[in-house]
Order: C-alpha cells, then sequence, then structure tokens
C-alpha cells in the first residue's frame, strides 16, 4: 500500500530531530514507500468545501541539519491526499481550533490524524477531568476566591494556565508562600480562560511518567524527571528523559482510557501519570516515540502507521 501523506506542522526546518515524534513518524512513512508533503497550517484554506494548501514534497533523513529536502511548492487539495498528520504544537488556542474545523471539511474521506473533531473536544487539562478518581485532587476556575479555598484544603498545590504547554507558567505554591495573591491577578491579567489548580504531588520527584498509547493500547513510556529545584518535568524546561516501565496501576489507568480514545479516533495519545495519579491526556502533538525506542522499547512510530493502515485498507 503506497499512500500520499500530508504533514500539517511547524515548519520541518526548526524542529530538533533527537527528540521529534513528528519526524520519528515521517521517517517510518517514509521506510515504508509513501509519498510525503510538508506544510504549515497557516496555509490551509477552505472554499466551497474544498480545503487546499501550498505544500512540498519532503523526503528526511536521520542526520542533524541536513534532515529534510523539499521539492517545490504548489497548492494541493488535501482531497487528493489518503492521510494528513496533524501535528503542530500548542497552544491550544483560537487558530489551532479553527484549524480543527477546516480539517474536519475532509475527514474522513482523506483520513486525519488524529481526529479533529475529537482533538477540539478533548483540551488537554479538561478531557482528563473526565476521570476523577484516576486523578489527584483538581479545580478548574477564575475565582481567586476558589483558589483560595483549595489551597487551604490541601496546602501544597500546582498553578497553570488551563490552555499552556511545555511547563511554561506552572506554578508551585505552598501553604505558606505569599505569592498567592499576586500570582492570581497574573493570572487574571493574562489569561481569559480558568486555570488548573491541582494538589501537589510529592512523587513527581521521581518523575511524571509519559505513557504513549496507539489506537487505545498502551506502546510505551519514558519517564520524566524534573531538574533539582523545579517542579517542572518537562523537557522542554531541563526534565531529564529515563527508561520506564508500565505498573499496574499504569495498565488500569490505560484499561479505563483506552476504550474511548479508540472509539474516537485518537489513534496516538500521551497521558502523563504521577505516580498513582493521571494528571493529563495528550492528543495534540504528543511526544516521547523517539525516546521510547532509544531506551529499547516499542517502535512506536511503526505501530501508528500499522494503525493508519489498516483504516486506508478496510
Amino acid at each position: 500500500m503506497t499512500l500520499t501523506v500530508a504533514v500539517q506542522m511547524d515548519h520541518i526546518a526548526g524542529i530538533t530531530i533527537a527528540g521529534d515524534t513528528t519526524f520519528a513518524l515521517m521517517l517510518e512513512a517514509q521506510r515504508r514507500g509513501h509519498a510525503m508533503l510538508h506544510y504549515t497550517p497557516e496555509r490551509l484554506s477552505l472554499r466551497a468545501g474544498r480545503v487546499t494548501a501550498p505544500m512540498e514534497p519532503v523526503e528526511v533523513a536521520d542526520e542533524a541539519g541536513r534532515h529534510a529536502r523539499l521539492g517545490a511548492l504548489r497548492t494541493i487539495d488535501l482531497a487528493e491526499c489518503d492521510v494528513v498528520l496533524m501535528r503542530q504544537d500548542p497552544p491550544f488556542d483560537m487558530a489551532y481550533i479553527t484549524a480543527t474545523h477546516v480539517l474536519e471539511a475532509v475527514h474522513p474521506r482523506t483520513l486525519v490524524v488524529n481526529d479533529p473533531k475529537e482533538v477540539r473536544n478533548a483540551p488537554e487539562k479538561l478531557y482528563v477531568m473526565r476521570y476523577p478518581d484516576l486523578m489527584p485532587d483538581t479545580l478548574i476556575t477564575r475565582d481567586p476566591e476558589a483558589v483560595r479555598d483549595f489551597r487551604k484544603e490541601f496546602g501544597d498545590i500546582i498553578v497553570k494556565p488551563l490552555y499552556g504547554n511545555g511547563g511554561a507558567a506552572v506554578f508551585r505554591l505552598r501553604e505558606d508562600d505569599e505569592n498567592l495573591s499576586a500570582l492570581l491577578e497574573l493570572f487574571v491579567d493574562r489569561f481569559r480562560e480558568p486555570f488548573v489548580v491541582q494538589r501537589y504531588l510529592p512523587a513527581v520527584r521521581q518523575g511524571d511518567k509519559r505513557i504513549l498509547l496507539v489506537d487505545g493500547e498502551p506502546a510505551g513510556a519514558i519517564n520524566r524527571v524534573p531538574a533539582q529545584g523545579d517542579a517542572r518535568s518537562n523537557m522542554h524546561v531541563g526534565g531529564k528523559a529515563m527508561p520506564a516501565e508500565l505498573t499496574d496501576r499504569d495498565r488500569e489507568i490505560c484499561a479505563r482510557i483506552g476504550p474511548d480514545l479508540k472509539a474516537r479516533g485518537l489513534i496516538l495519545v500521551g497521558i502523563d501519570v504521577i505516580g498513582d495519579h493521571m494528571t493529563e491526556i495528550n492528543v495534540t502533538s504528543p511526544t516521547g516515540v523517539r525516546e521510547v525506542k532509544r531506551f529499547g522499547g516499542a517502535d512506536i512510530a511503526a505501530l501508528v502507521w500499522d494503525a493508519i493502515e489498516a483504516r486506508r485498507g478496510g
């Protein structure tokens, strides 16, 4: 089976290939003989039910600095493609949401991975709230008094933007921290949306596990350990990737959420687990595929393409 695959992503020239999951998916697509096209989301146009974008044919090589060769730019109707990988990074803002609406005009005739409607309906810090028994105590609010009451109840808390990413603007506030009022003023001024308030989990010092699921089944995991003196485990802000195995609790969490992920057409999903608690379900452009393989785990890119090809073959 040879597919025409359009990859919607932040421009390929700016990626760091060693840890880039989109690049891993492209390498595997190329290995299987699929033809690939590259474009950035701002190139999308919708007119009279047709979705088009100026795209370049792209060939990839696992060689930093010489990792992509782009061909001549031409405008292509996405209906001519078999698959679109929607892989631009967050923030999950109105531009991101608009892209899901536009891609919904071609899906599923052209298979969009992940399903754009379901990506739109599953904001990563809200979708997880469907499973309160799997989570730490969590509050979504914009009310400063509600946040103060939450801290009185739990003492040690994390405050973060509802639609943030990469560890940006994530704050830990202990019971005696006098910065709470100033921080809440800043958040209310900067963000129009509610924000996330969560009971701090000391287990984060042992790591924040990223578990990748393919078609609802756990495929591999890495552990992200915060840098000394930082409550954040994101690799963007100094967290260190370490090998990880799935625990019985991890498998229990995956068994609970997996059928819903599959039913929604969310082929590649990353969940975050601290200790025994799931904190996020990442559906936009989850990462970790290259790290799992580097630590001797599954070739998750190959599993993703098995799932895509099964859908296209059906």
